[in-house]
């Protein structure tokens, strides 16, 4: 019977399908199972302004007008809401365009958010079974599948018996401790800054510095995962881009999408000359002061939140003490914003 796996993400869902291999015996050791490469789409419906079309979460990949975007997001602020929405994108994602499965005849293993009210984990039960008549479903937190998974096995070794995953997520990024396969709820830490706050807020900044570029949250949101990073040293940094352009080896040209050209947003290469007609942002602190939020929360002032680091040791503060040292030696990052290039040294210097 084959298994859709599907990472129900506020902002993306990254899905896949496995089944047994004919080739090998049921006892076969879990690795000879067949497993589709996964996929990513949005999880959203997304009005396009320009060619007055909507489309349905795998559908995006049609657009070609990314510009002024209306979403239409099933999940606000962590919790799904609009059950409508995400049943459009369900459909897509199970019809015979994107997995062409039966869902009467599979398995389902399913992500939940940390902390789901169980009103919400009912309706979950009553979508799967009632709505796409599964056979049986798994449901769990992103966290406790990651045992199960490749994560340390990337370093030659097993999965340890005690460890830290980091889940830096779209609406907020959660610190998990778990021990020996199950999660440690009373230590799970939660900190208010997310992949959507992040965008949100170089919106804010691009806008009143350069372009006005409030309703561009697809643009902004290529231009922060394209050009933003993690500083090792913020005061150098912030000297740097005090400097002459010339001389600044921090700033970077970022060129808009241009619809006419049928040209998608790219960084400029600092060898190629500007071209006439390209609308340009031009990427200072503001590629590494951004991602400074998910490390200091204070800086933008509404959160009054202690950083990621000082989250991970209040979070460890709270296991048994006998075993603290074991969790401070396995800590595995997951999440769309532990990608931001330097995320992992910063991490890892602070703690």
């Amino acid at each position: 019977m084959p298994v859709v796996v599907i990472d129900n993400g506020g902002h993306t869902i990254k899905f896949g399908t496995q089944q047994e291999n004919p080739r090998y015996s049921s006892s076969a050791p879990p690795f000879c199972s067949l497993l589709t490469l996964p996929r990513t789409i949005p999880n959203a419906v997304i009005r396009s302004k320009g060619d007055k079309t909507t489309y349905c979460g795998h559908e995006f990949e049609r657009c070609r007008d990314y510009s002024s975007l209306h979403y239409r997001l099933p999940f606000e602020k962590g919790y799904i809401v609009d059950w409508d929405a995400q049943k459009a994108i369900w459909d897509g994602l199970f019809s015979t365009d994107v997995l062409n499965m039966d869902t009467t005849q599979a398995s389902l293993l399913l992500t939940e958010p940390y902390f789901n009210l169980p009103n919400i984990q009912d309706v979950y039960d009553q979508f799967v079974f009632e709505e796409y008549e599964f056979e049986s479903y798994f449901r769990c937190t992103p966290a406790a599948v990651i045992p199960h998974g490749d994560l340390f096995k990337l370093f030659n070794r097993p999965s340890p018996a005690c460890c830290i995953v980091v889940d830096c997520g779209f609406s907020f990024t959660h610190v998990v401790p778990i021990l020996e396969n199950k999660v440690v709820w009373n230590a799970v830490k939660r900190v208010d800054v997310g992949g959507k706050l992040l965008t949100n807020h170089l919106k804010e900044l691009v806008s009143y510095r350069q372009w006005n570029m409030m309703d561009e949250t697809f643009i902004v949101n290529d231009v922060k995962e394209k050009c933003c990073f993690v500083s090792q040293n913020l005061k150098s940094d912030l000297e740097t881009c005090t400097v002459d352009p010339t001389s600044n080896s921090i700033i970077q040209d970022y060129i808009l999408p241009d619809l006419s050209r049928n040209q998608k947003g790219r960084i400029r290469d600092p060898t190629d000359a500007r071209v006439d007609g390209d609308q340009v942002l031009v990427m200072n602190n503001e590629r590494f002061m951004v991602p400074e939020i998910i490390f200091r929360p204070d800086d933008i002032g509404s959160l009054e939140q202690a950083g990621l680091a000082a989250t991970i040791a209040h979070s460890i503060s709270l296991l048994p003490e006998d075993i603290q040292g074991m969790f401070w030696a396995n800590i595995g990052l997951i999440g769309g914003s532990s990608k931001f290039p330097g995320f992992r040294t910063r991490l890892y210097v602070n703690i």
